[in-house]
């Protein structure tokens, strides 16, 4: 069975929580670089998943078709 994708809000806090960690400070380089990896990985991918949003939400608003695609 597939494993089941985070939800836009989860990964959204596991951003939060990596940016925290980072802010905090003290940790060991190496650390900090895979998390501030982590964090642009998932920055992308929420900002991609936005971008899709709005451009489905304007379609709907100016009446043109939407596909309509699986909610992660």
């Amino acid at each position: 069975m597939a494993a089941k994708t985070k939800s836009f809000e989860d990964r959204l806090q596991q951003l939060e929580e990596l940016v925290s960690r980072m802010e905090e400070g003290g940790r060991p380089l190496a650390a900090s670089l895979r998390d501030y990896e982590a964090g642009i990985r998932l920055g992308r991918e929420l900002s991609a998943e936005l971008d899709a949003a709005e451009k489905k939400m304007l379609e709907l608003k100016n009446g043109q078709p939407a596909a309509m695609e699986d909610a992660p």
